[in-house]
Order: C-alpha cells, then structure tokens, then sequence
C-alpha cells in the first residue's frame, strides 16, 4: 500500500476505474434538502446497476448501451494512475443514479486531475492541509482537509463533489438565486484505500457546514449474476 501523500491522493483519486469490477454499497446523502434517504446498490462494471432503498424497494435498473473500453493509463511505481488525458472521461462513466454526483464519487479524478483556466493544462485540483490513514465503514481508507483551486472541475458542475463559488459561477452566472451567501471554508474527503472510490465528502463551514455524501462499501468484486440486473414487468 503506498503511503498517503498528496501526489498519491490525487493519483489513487484518479484510478478507481481499473481498482474493481463490481461494488455493492450504501449511500447517504447528510444535509442535503433534495436527496433525504439512503439507498443501496449494486454495480457490475461497464454497464449495469441496481438501486434499492434501504428496506428493499427497488427504485431502479440501469443498463447502459455497449461502449469502447478506455485507454489503459501509465501506472506509478505503487500501482496507481500516474495521469489520464483528460480529469474526466465518458468512455469510463460508471451507470447513474439521479446525477453525475454519483458517477464522480464513484470515479473521483475531479479530486486529482484540474484544468488550468489559463493554458487548459491539467493541473492539482486541490490544496491539501493534511492526508492521513483513517477507517471508514470498517475499511482502510485516506482522508484530506482539501481546497478546490481554481481549476478545480467537476465532473457536472450542477452535483459538483466539492461546491464552490467559482464552480457555480461557471454553472450559473451571477444569477443570486443559485449562490450561497458564504462558501465552505475547506472540505474533508475520503477515498477508499483499496477501490479509489470517494467514500466522503463533509462541507467544513459557511451555509452548508456538514453536508455531502458517506458511502459505505458492503463488498468489493463479488459475483454478480445477470438476474440481479433484470427489470420487473410493469403491471397492467
């Protein structure tokens, strides 16, 4: 396992997509009005997913269209993705729930990989305070005080996994109805040691102090039969 630094973060931000094969989770969604419950799912890479809610209920069935598998990236000496072409890429986007929040917690490179606003070269997304080896959910995982910089760029810039100011601008424009009075000050985030998957995001200070997302990883690489992924028959 390497030892968590801020070079090894971005680049374990930037690798889940060749760290697993299949994840069965919960997911929850602290503080935030729009999405009140935790659900589970179960997600068999490149193109099926099933979501449920916690008591069981299915909400829904995802089946992508076949698509051409992505590039396969330069690894460090430690195993983890030295760089991509882009800080994000359709080729790998995982099935979606609601919104790309979901895809970007599960394939976090916003956190490693920004877009200088000046030469479009890709650059450190974040400022890291500090990187430590904590637990989550009974796992290994690493954890970082973050700042966005200025290129920091979502994977959707209306479900960022980091919101700040300068994302809703570029979203939004000026419009007030849509910016926050204050901004949080920092963020603390944690990636899943083993997978890459962002299993954290926690808003430290200003109007939204607290929210963002805990994911809790159930099982990694389990056999997932096609049954699971099959759509009920619609009543009449």
């Amino acid at each position: 396992m390497p030892t968590p630094s801020a070079d090894a973060f971005a680049a374990l931000a930037r690798s889940s997509p060749w760290r697993w094969s299949t994840l069965r989770f919960t997911v929850s969604w602290p503080g935030d009005p729009w999405k009140t419950g935790a659900v589970r799912a179960w997600l068999r890479r490149p193109d099926v997913l099933r979501v449920e809610t916690t008591e069981g209920a299915l909400l829904q069935v995802v089946r992508e269209p076949p698509r051409n598998a992505g590039p396969e990236p330069g690894l460090r000496a430690d195993g983890l993705v030295a760089e991509r072409r882009s800080s994000w890429d359709h080729s790998l986007d995982d099935p979606m729930h609601q919104d790309y929040h979901w895809v970007a917690m599960l394939d976090p490179v916003e956190l490693g990989d920004g877009r200088d606003p000046d030469t479009r070269l890709l650059v450190s997304a974040l400022e890291l305070e500090t990187v430590a080896e904590v637990e989550h959910a009974g796992r290994a995982a690493w954890e970082a005080l973050v700042r966005p910089t200025d290129a920091y760029e979502p994977r959707c810039g209306c479900c960022p996994l980091l919101r700040t100011r300068a994302v809703d601008l570029a979203e939004y424009g000026a419009d007030g109805r849509h910016l926050l009075d204050a901004y949080p000050d920092a963020f603390r985030v944690r990636l899943d040691a083993e997978t890459g998957v962002c299993v954290l995001t926690e808003a430290v200070g200003a109007d939204i102090a607290g929210r963002g997302h805990d994911l809790r990883i159930e099982a990694v690489d389990e056999p997932m039969d096609d049954d699971l992924f099959v759509q009920p028959r619609r009543r009449w």
